[in-house]
């Protein structure tokens, strides 16, 4: 299997104060979301001037995969789709086949197998598929990355500086919340443990928790747990520094900097305890390298795929009907990322 055009497919975000009440609409599209809920959402970004990190991380990631492969002299036109906002994901399909595409890999910018983190993805490229016609270009997802080195060995690299300088801090690895019945017909919660422990051994932390972040559902309805904020409010009074990793996430988009530097951090403080956050990897270096890596490994099934950990390579591509999707009501459990 040849690739001749490599997608970059993200969750998309405002980039400015009024594309951020339309954004959030196409999020919860057909889900029962009150529009106060939206609203209180919505005023997260406004303390951002309305936008989101995330579309210039992903151009950087762009630009660093760009550089990867002139490195590799490989010849790989890079696109870009979005879920919720521009650049859409019908738009760089039919841009795709405009370009004589005929067979494009996905390179999704969540690492764990899921519905929102992967399913969802999967039906909503080939939705887009479908709009643009019978000529739109064959889109294949590569797997989930979760334990490949590019993503992980950043992540205990962060860790590891960290406690260098705070060896005494407590560690809290943590990761999107999703309701637990999507979580129940999925690898995540054994695919973020496998993560965690990797990274908890390699930088020599002698004890971390899971904890969960951005929960957003119905108030009755069972998400993965701890939450963070929940978490540092129940460690001992004796600690004074709290090391937060961030393994479930691939870059600083809103759920890093709005509910790990400003919320969880204001608990910390709160509780007169210095928090501080290690990096996402997608600006690392090692992280563009590995999209290529995937490429490479779905190009060849004799190419050996990169893990690290215990668990094997995801399968690729995905087993039809994986990964289904339990209950999706909130505004921001489609993305785990």
């Amino acid at each position: 299997m040849k690739f001749d055009a490599l997608v970059v497919v993200s969750f998309g975000g405002p980039e400015g104060p009024d594309d951020v009440m339309p954004f959030l609409q196409n999020v919860v599209r057909g889900r029962a979301v009150p529009t106060e809920r939206l609203e209180k959402v919505a005023g997260q970004y406004d303390r951002f001037g309305g936008v989101s990190p995330i579309n210039e991380l992903n151009r950087r990631l762009i630009d660093d995969i760009r550089r990867t492969l002139t490195a590799q002299d490989r010849e790989l036109p890079v696109y870009w789709g979005n879920r919720n906002w521009y650049p859409y994901l019908d738009d760089v399909i039919e841009e795709m086949r405009d370009d004589a595409i005929e067979r494009a890999a996905a390179f999704v910018t969540s690492a764990y197998s899921s519905y929102s983190s992967c399913r969802q993805y999967i039906e909503d490229i080939e939705a887009a598929r479908e709009r643009v016609g019978l000529d739109a270009p064959e889109v294949i997802k590569l797997r989930p990355f979760f334990n490949h080195p590019g993503f992980v060995e950043p992540l205990a690299d962060g860790l590891r500086e960290a406690l260098k300088e705070h060896p005494d801090a407590a560690v809290l690895m943590t990761a999107h919340s999703i309701p637990a019945a999507m979580a129940g017909a999925s690898d995540y919660e054994r695919e973020l443990c496998d993560v965690a422990n990797v990274v908890g051994q390699s930088a020599g932390a002698l004890t971390w928790q899971i904890v969960y972040q951005s929960r957003s559902g119905r108030p009755g309805q069972p998400w993965l747990g701890p939450d963070i904020n929940d978490a540092i409010n129940e460690l001992n009074d004796k600690t004074k520094t709290v090391v937060v990793v961030p393994i479930g996430f691939v870059s600083d988009h809103m759920e890093v900097v709005h509910d790990l530097d400003l919320v969880a951090k204001d608990t910390a403080a709160k509780r007169g305890i210095e928090l501080i956050r290690t990096p996402t990897p997608g600006t690392d270096p090692r992280f563009a390298g590995m999209v290529l890596d995937l490429v490479a490994e779905a190009e060849n099934p004799e190419v050996t795929p990169k893990v690290i950990g215990d668990l094997p390579a995801s399968l690729f591509p995905c087993r039809t009907g994986c990964c289904p999707s339990g209950s999706v009501d909130s505004i921001n459990s489609a993305q785990p990322t």
